[in-house]
């Protein structure tokens, strides 16, 4: 069986040997370079599975070799080593389209790490990946984004999916995670304006026994549950600066320290993060600070809204009404033709989840398995025309149009924070006494 092949490119003899060495146990072939010229000729000669180039090399840097790789040879992954502390360096490597970086000197466990992630990517290509049935979609940006997925999974660069509520953020998320090399190892999603603030440094790092009062017993913390794996950030806007700051030493230095605790425990995480959140006006604002949000936008993906797709909703509604109808046992129903194009037409800010929602209730409204307009109660939704506008000639009472988009919003934050008033207040920028004055005024239970 042919052995696997890795180049090293580095200056230092000490550095191409230590890496030579590690790489021999691990049953791999190595060859070297001194330099971005040597590192091309041997690349114009033989077959890699990897290669890992130092930053500063005496006839060019290790982006340049990373973008001519991405050019001539894009199925071979690339890892840069970076000085320690030279985060900026590392970031612009995996912006450039680096799969991973390590920093000087070379920690080996982690170095071991990276090298099989690598030769675990590398190994999956050419395998013809399906379309995801949960990513549907034949539209130009939905076509756009899949490529885009599959390029970022190779990769284990920190990605910010940006996009309205509703849109299918943390599908995204997690299809990213399954297509790259972490895909058998853990995806631990977290919805970031769910947890109590007097919580979140032991939910995200775990505690241990007697820290505080009602800690009982240690407790693994997100970070240690996502080891190996993906932790997905969702709502990262919402997180209050003193966890900002705990986060991104957490991101920098790839350990952390649970509370109450003496040590601190390295851990191998990829970070994905989201919001409906305009993330750079929040720096702006004051709200998020900026040296964490550099770290964690590497590289934005921005999911396309419902209503920048509309050619996907006949596709999306025929999908959903089937899902409905296996739940039920009962026979499909079809839209007719006016109520598609109702479909169309509307703006959809809740996006495919309010699509799905809304498919639910004419679903079970609807006779002899055909839905029509008035199944679809889209005067119970808000009525939004193309410009933005609210359209007059869909609202018969003002109350009611404003007790309609005042319930609407608010059982939007309810859902997306599971159902925890504090944080679904917090979400509407209501104090707590505001939010249960609502949901009595409203009946909402």
């Amino acid at each position: 069986m042919t052995r696997q092949r890795a180049l090293i490119v580095d200056d230092e003899p000490d550095i191409r040997e230590l890496l030579e060495i590690t790489l021999g146990r691990m049953k791999l072939d190595t060859r070297s370079a001194r330099n971005v010229k040597e590192a091309r000729e041997w690349l114009a000669k033989e077959p890699f599975d990897l290669c890992l180039t130092d930053m500063r090399l005496p006839d060019g840097t290790g982006l340049e070799l990373v973008q001519h790789i991405l050019l001539r040879h894009p199925q071979v992954p690339v890892a840069m080593i970076t000085a320690y502390g030279s985060l900026d360096t590392a970031i612009n490597a995996l912006k450039a389209g680096a799969f991973d970086f390590l920093t000087k000197p070379v920690d080996l466990g982690r170095l071991r790490e990276l090298v099989a992630a690598a030769l675990r990517l590398r190994s999956a290509d050419g395998e013809e990946l399906p379309v995801d049935s949960r990513l549907l979609g034949d539209s130009p940006p939905m076509k756009a984004m899949r490529k885009q997925i599959l390029k970022l999974a190779r990769s284990q660069a920190p990605v910010y999916i940006s996009g309205e509520s509703g849109s299918g953020k943390e599908l995204v998320a997690r299809l990213i995670h399954e297509q790259g090399s972490r895909g058998e190892q853990p995806f631990i999603p977290v919805n970031c304006g769910a947890i109590p603030t007097e919580l979140m440094e032991s939910e995200f790092f775990g505690h241990k026994k007697g820290s505080f009062t009602g800690a009982i017993e240690d407790k693994q913390g997100l970070f240690q549950a996502a080891n190996g794996g993906t932790l997905f950030l969702d709502e990262v806007a919402d997180l209050p600066l003193p966890m900002q700051v705990k986060l991104l030493r957490a991101i920098q230095e790839k350990a952390v320290r649970a509370v109450g605790g003496q040590q601190e425990l390295i851990v191998d995480v990829r970070i994905l993060c989201a919001t409906h959140k305009d993330l750079a006006g929040e720096v702006a604002a004051g709200r998020f600070r900026q040296d964490l949000y550099y770290r964690l936008n590497v590289i934005e993906l921005r999911v396309p809204a419902l209503r920048e797709r509309r050619e996907d909703i006949a596709l999306l509604a025929d999908i959903m009404l089937k899902r409905l109808a296996d739940g039920t046992g009962l026979s499909p129903a079809k839209l007719d033709e006016d109520a598609l194009e109702k479909l169309k037409s509307y703006r959809f800010p809740g996006n495919v989840r309010e699509l799905e929602n809304m498919l639910e209730r004419a679903y079970t409204l609807c006779e002899d398995d055909r839905i029509t307009t008035s199944d679809l109660r889209l005067a119970d939704s808000v009525p939004i025309s193309e410009n933005g506008e609210a359209n007059l000639a869909q609202i018969d009472n003002l109350e009611d149009y404003l007790e309609a988009i005042e319930r609407k919003l608010i059982m939007q934050a309810l859902e997306e924070t599971r159902w925890n008033r504090t944080a679904a207040a917090q979400r509407l920028g209501l104090s707590f006494r505001s939010m249960r004055y609502r949901l009595k005024k409203l009946g909402i239970d």
